[in-house]
């Protein structure tokens, strides 16, 4: 048997993969499944979502809660950014159907411009006495490319502010987030006691950019002890995240 006959096949047929693709094989298996409850590290999000359903606000809410899990003494207030857009097509936050410890912490800045908001955004990261940051802006406005999206995401990494940045009838372009997601309202499941009470909030989300987490689809509700996430139309299995408040927006 000559030298090339004791080789295996694999070897003699097969070029060696470059080390980026290699890099890139070993990153996607390694990938995460992203659950709620987990520690994701993300700093940046953003959710496209349908404007005059709060379907986006309402996820962001959820998501940032979910994130704060860790730390139920954090009492520090927290900012809600809004161009005029926004707040014409989805409305101010209702108080009232806020979480309960968070109402009395919530900062509300109305922005006449996307520019506005954007400015009011990233002073936000860089306060370190808030707890998050939640913007909603419509469309896809100029001042928002990724320059911009990327100033954001630095200021959120810089400081150690997470921002859920909510893109309401937007466009999915070019930006810097982490994570992104699509959202929309989801059929509430019915009440286990009084069949005419309305259900608990539910989202459809697609996570369809994340740099260490695999895309997905989730149909994700408050259970009304923490996020509870269906993982898949065909599987039945219900992913709770530790701790046992709402996080519901209302």
């Amino acid at each position: 048997m000559n030298r090339i006959e004791a080789l295996s096949p694999v070897h003699v047929l097969s070029p060696p993969l470059p080390a980026g693709l290699r890099r890139g094989l070993v990153t996607t298996a390694r990938a995460a499944r992203w659950r709620p409850g987990l520690a994701t590290g993300c700093r940046h999000a953003e959710v496209f979502a349908p404007a005059g359903e709060a379907s986006g606000a309402g996820l962001a809410l959820a998501l940032a809660r979910d994130a704060l899990q860790a730390d139920e003494d954090d009492q520090r207030p927290w900012l809600w950014v809004q161009d005029k857009a926004a707040l014409r097509l989805s409305g101010r936050p209702y108080r009232p159907g806020l979480p309960p410890h968070l109402r009395h912490r919530l900062i509300h800045v109305a922005a006449m411009t996307p520019e506005d908001a954007l400015f009011a955004l990233e002073e936000g990261l860089r306060c370190r006495d808030l707890a998050f940051v939640i913007g909603e802006i419509a469309g896809n406005p100029r001042a928002l490319d990724f320059t911009a999206s990327r100033r954001l995401s630095l200021a959120a990494e810089k400081h150690g502010t997470a921002l859920w940045l909510v893109r309401l009838d937007a466009r999915t372009n070019l930006g810097s987030a982490r994570m992104r997601w699509r959202a929309a309202a989801a059929p509430s499941p019915p009440p286990r006691w009084n069949p005419q009470a309305p259900g608990r909030a539910s989202w459809s989300a697609e996570l369809f950019r994340a740099h260490t987490f695999q895309p997905g689809y989730w149909t994700l509700r408050d259970d009304g002890n923490a996020l509870a996430a269906t993982t898949a139309p065909d599987h039945g299995d219900l992913v709770r995240g530790p701790g046992a408040r709402s996080l519901a927006a209302g």
